[in-house]
């Protein structure tokens, strides 16, 4: 059964896995254990850091490679190559402008519930996690709205988004 996970990463790191067609996704040197547990057909959504919000999602198209060529920026001063590597297919691309903020879901994911409200960004903290079912279904589902929003004239994905999140409720 495929899992969903979400990838924190700068929109540096971001840009530089659109500029490869998002066919490529990579964890850090350190998150060798967890990519491990990534498998062909697990989805991957984009947490983009400093703007704090969701940019859209791909799918694991096969198993994981090493690999050390540099494609990420990574942070300034902590070069990392990023070699656990895994082939990868978009699902869900979203423009910069309709990357939708983390802050819309403070009530509504279960993940970031695991910590105080007031403390909602530790939820982010790290490169990789597996998130719920529940949590997957609600990303994606604000995601593809935003994103079909955004191809009709006249209807701007922050619209489509919020009236999407409207109608889901919060989390008890």
């Amino acid at each position: 059964m495929s899992r969903t996970w979400i990838l924190t990463g700068s929109p540096e790191n971001h840009a530089a896995t659109a500029a490869h067609g998002f066919t490529v996704i990579g964890l850090k040197e350190r998150n060798r254990r967890r990519a491990l547990e990534i498998e062909p057909g697990d989805r991957i959504i984009l947490y983009a850091t400093r703007v704090m919000a969701f940019a859209g999602s791909i799918r694991v198209e096969g198993e994981m490679y090493e690999e050390r060529e540099k494609i990420w920026p990574g942070k300034p001063g902590k070069a990392d190559a990023y070699p656990w590597r895994f082939p990868a297919s978009p699902e869900v691309v979203l423009d910069e402008l309709d990357w939708i903020p983390a802050e819309s879901f403070v009530d509504q994911l279960e993940h970031i519930g695991k910590w105080p409200r007031e403390h909602w960004k530790l939820a982010f903290q790290g490169q990789i996690r597996p998130i719920s079912d529940r949590d997957a279904e609600l990303l994606q589902r604000r995601m593809t709205a935003a994103r079909n929003a955004s191809a009709t004239e006249g209807t701007s994905a922050t619209t489509a988004a919020q009236s999407v999140t409207s109608t889901e409720g919060a989390v008890a």
